[in-house]
C-alpha cells in the first residue's frame, strides 16, 4: 500500500510541476517587419496611383515584369521581375547551402521560430488580412477565416507535436531478427520548391514553408503572379523571425514570375509541393519525372455538400452559404455541388435563398459588404458562361445577390453570389470547377443515390454530410471517394491540423498538414543494429556459409517452419532437427570434411 502511495504522490507532483511550468511564458523576442511600402495611407506615390487595365489578348509568360493591382479596385499596387531559369537556380542553390547549416539546429531553435512568427500574426493580424483583401480580392473576415485561424492551428500543433513525429519510430523487428534493433529516421530533404495559388496568399505560402523548416529543410516557393505583392511581402516576415533565431540567410525565399520560373523550380529541388489546376499539376508531373522528383499535387476540388431530410433546415442553411461564398465568393473551400432530399428541397432552397438576397459584393476594405471582388480576370466572363449552359439545359433561376458601388474599372471583377435550382450532370456547372459563388442545387430520393451524384465527378477531394443521425452522415460520407470528409460541418478537416489533406482522382495525390504532411518533407529511412552488441552478433549459420552444406536447404526449410509454423507443435518440431543439424554441422568430424 505504502507503494502505491508514494507513487500516487509522485504522479500528482509531476503533474502539478507541469500545470505550473505552463504559467510560464515563452521569452519570445518581437520582430520588426517593414510595411511602410504596403500600407494605403493615402499617400502614395505618382507611380503606384493609377488605374491598372490588364492587356487582354497577350499571354502573361511573355512578359518580364509581374505587374500586380487590386482586383477590387484595379489600383496598381507594383511590379516584380519575372525571373529567368538562371536566376531561380542560382536561388535555390543559396537555400541548399542555408539548408546544409539548418539541418544541424535543435529542435529548440526550430520552436522558437514558429513562436516568434505566431506573436507576430497574432501582434498584426489586421496588417495580414489587409494586405491578402488587396491583394486577392477577399473580405476582412473571410481573410481572417482563411489565413490567420488555419495558419496559427498549424503553428500550435508544430510546437506542441512536430519533434515528436520527427523522431525516431522503433518498430517490431519480427521472429527472425528478435535479436535486432529495428527504427525509422527522418532527415531533411534538403531544398524543398512549392508552387502556390493565389486564393490564400498568406497561408499557401506559410504552410509548406512551416512543415519544410520545422523538418530541418530549406525552401524556395514561387508565389502565384495573381499574389506576388503579398507574398513579396509575407516573406519579410519570415526572413526577420529566421534572423531572430540566427537560421542562416536564404534559407527561405519566394520567386516571382510565370510559367518559366515555376518550371526551373520543379527542376532545381528535392521535392515539389504543388496547389493549383490540373493541366498545371499534370505538366509539373512531366517536368519532375525527368529528375525522379517527388510531388505533392494538390489540384482542387468539386466537393459534394449533401442534405438529409432529417436536419435542421435554416441551421445547415447557413452554413451552405457560408461554404460557397467563403474567400469573397472565390469559393476557396471547395463546396460546389449541393444534393438536398427532396422532402426538404424546397424549403432548403427558400432558406438560402433568402440569405443569398441578403448578401453583396463590393470593395472589401469598406467594410460594408459581405463578399469582395474575384481574382482573376476574366474570370466572372467564365462564371456566367457556366450559368448560361446550365439554365439552356433546363436549370432554373433562383436568385441573386447585390453588388454595391464599385468603381466603372472594376465591373469584371464581381460575381454577384447566386442560387441555381434544377440542375444535373450533363451541365458544365455540375462537371467543371467553378470557384465562383454559384450554389447549383440538386434533389436526391435516397441514400444510395446521394452517393452515386456525390461520386459522378473527376474530382476527389472533399465532402460534407449532413444528417439528424450521425451514423447516417458517416455512413454515406464513407462511400464517397475524396480525400476529406466532414459530418454535420463544412471545411472543419482543414481547421484539424494533425489531419493530413489531400484528394484522389483529378484533385491530385500526396498529403500535407498532419504527420503525413510533415514527414512528407523528410528521407524517411529505415535503420537496422544489433539490440546487445557487442556481445550478440549477426553470424551465418555453418550449413548456409561458402561452400554450402549439402543439407543447407534442409536447414532453411527447417528454421521457416522453426519461425512460421501454423501451431507451436510443428514449430518445436522444426526447431528440434534446426539444432540438430547445426549440432551435425559443428561437430569434429564434419567440420574436417569440409576443410576436406
Amino acid at each position: 500500500m505504502a507503494f502505491w502511495w508514494a507513487l500516487f504522490v509522485l504522479g500528482f507532483a509531476y503533474a502539478v510541476c507541469r500545470f505550473l511550468l505552463m504559467l510560464i511564458p515563452h521569452n519570445v523576442p518581437s520582430i520588426d517587419v517593414d510595411a511602410s511600402d504596403v500600407l494605403d495611407d493615402g499617400n502614395q506615390t505618382q507611380e503606384n496611383s493609377f488605374i491598372y487595365v490588364p492587356p487582354r489578348g497577350r499571354t502573361p509568360q511573355a512578359e518580364t515584369k509581374v505587374q500586380c493591382y487590386e482586383p477590387a479596385t484595379m489600383k496598381y499596387l507594383g511590379y516584380f521581375p519575372a525571373l529567368t531559369p538562371v536566376e531561380v537556380k542560382k536561388r535555390v542553390a543559396q537555400a541548399r547551402m542555408a539548408q546544409k547549416a539548418w539541418a544541424k539546429s535543435s529542435f529548440k531553435q526550430r520552436r522558437q521560430f514558429l513562436r516568434i512568427l505566431l506573436k507576430y500574426i497574432i501582434e498584426h493580424q489586421e496588417l495580414i488580412c489587409e494586405i491578402s483583401s488587396r491583394d486577392t480580392g477577399k473580405t476582412m473576415v473571410d481573410a481572417s477565416l482563411g489565413e490567420i485561424m488555419t495558419t496559427c492551428e498549424k503553428i500550435t500543433w508544430l510546437l506542441s507535436e512536430g519533434e515528436r513525429w520527427l523522431k525516431p519510430e522503433y518498430r517490431c523487428c519480427g521472429r527472425s531478427m528478435l535479436h535486432k534493433r529495428s527504427k525509422v529516421e527522418f532527415h531533411p530533404l534538403g531544398v524543398v520548391g512549392a508552387i502556390v495559388s493565389w486564393n490564400y496568399p498568406f497561408h499557401n505560402i506559410f504552410n509548406p514553408m512551416l512543415a519544410a523548416v520545422f523538418s530541418g529543410n530549406g525552401i524556395v516557393i514561387k508565389a502565384s503572379e495573381h499574389a506576388t505583392w503579398s507574398g513579396c511581402f509575407y516573406l519579410r516576415i519570415i526572413q526577420s523571425a529566421l534572423a531572430a533565431v540566427g537560421a542562416p540567410e536564404n534559407l527561405v525565399d519566394v520567386v516571382t514570375g510565370f510559367a518559366e520560373t515555376g518550371e526551373a523550380l520543379v527542376s532545381s529541388v528535392d521535392k515539389i509541393i504543388f496547389v493549383g489546376s490540373p493541366g498545371v499539376g499534370k505538366m509539373i508531373m512531366r517536368r519532375a519525372a525527368e529528375n525522379l522528383t517527388p510531388v505533392t499535387l494538390e489540384l482542387g476540388g468539386k466537393d459534394a455538400f449533401i442534405v438529409c431530410e432529417d436536419v435542421d433546415v435554416e441551421h445547415v442553411s447557413q452554413i451552405a452559404v457560408r461554404a460557397v461564398l467563403q474567400s469573397s465568393g472565390q469559393n476557396c473551400a471547395g463546396a460546389e455541388r449541393f444534393y438536398v432530399h427532396e422532402k426538404i428541397y424546397s424549403s432548403f432552397v427558400s432558406q438560402v435563398s433568402k440569405i443569398v438576397k441578403s448578401v453583396s459584393a463590393g470593395p472589401p476594405l469598406t467594410g460594408k459588404y459581405d463578399m469582395g471582388a474575384i481574382c482573376l480576370q476574366e474570370h466572372s466572363e467564365r462564371l456566367q458562361n457556366l450559368v448560361n449552359d446550365a439554365l439552356d439545359k433546363g436549370a432554373k433561376f433562383v436568385v441573386r445577390g447585390s453588388v454595391g458601388h464599385i468603381d466603372e474599372g472594376a465591373v469584371d471583377q464581381f460575381f454577384p453570389p447566386t442560387v441555381i435550382e434544377n440542375v444535373n450532370h450533363t451541365m458544365k456547372l455540375m462537371q467543371e470547377e467553378a470557384f465562383g459563388p454559384i450554389m447549383p442545387i440538386m434533389k436526391f430520393s435516397t441514400d444510395e443515390e446521394a452517393v452515386k451524384l456525390a461520386n459522378d465527378s473527376k474530382y476527389g477531394l472533399g465532402c460534407a454530410v449532413f444528417s439528424g443521425s450521425q451514423r447516417r452522415a458517416k455512413e454515406i460520407a464513407s462511400q464517397i471517394h475524396c480525400g476529406v470528409a466532414a459530418i454535420n460541418d463544412f471545411a472543419s478537416t482543414y481547421m484539424c491540423q494533425s489531419l493530413p489533406f489531400g484528394g484522389v482522382k483529378d484533385s491530385g495525390f500526396g498529403r500535407f498538414a498532419g504527420v503525413e504532411g510533415l514527414r512528407a518533407c523528410c528521407l524517411v529511412k529505415s535503420v537496422v543494429e544489433d539490440r546487445w552488441w557487442p556481445y550478440i552478433k549477426t553470424k551465418i549459420p555453418k550449413p548456409i556459409q561458402y561452400p554450402v552444406a549439402e543439407n543447407g536447404f534442409e536447414f532453411q526449410e527447417s528454421l521457416v517452419e522453426a519461425l512460421y509454423g501454423m501451431n507451436i507443435w510443428d514449430r518445436l518440431r522444426a526447431l528440434v532437427n534446426v539444432l540438430k543439424i547445426l549440432t551435425e554441422q559443428n561437430s569434429p568430424a564434419n567440420n574436417k570434411r569440409r576443410d576436406d
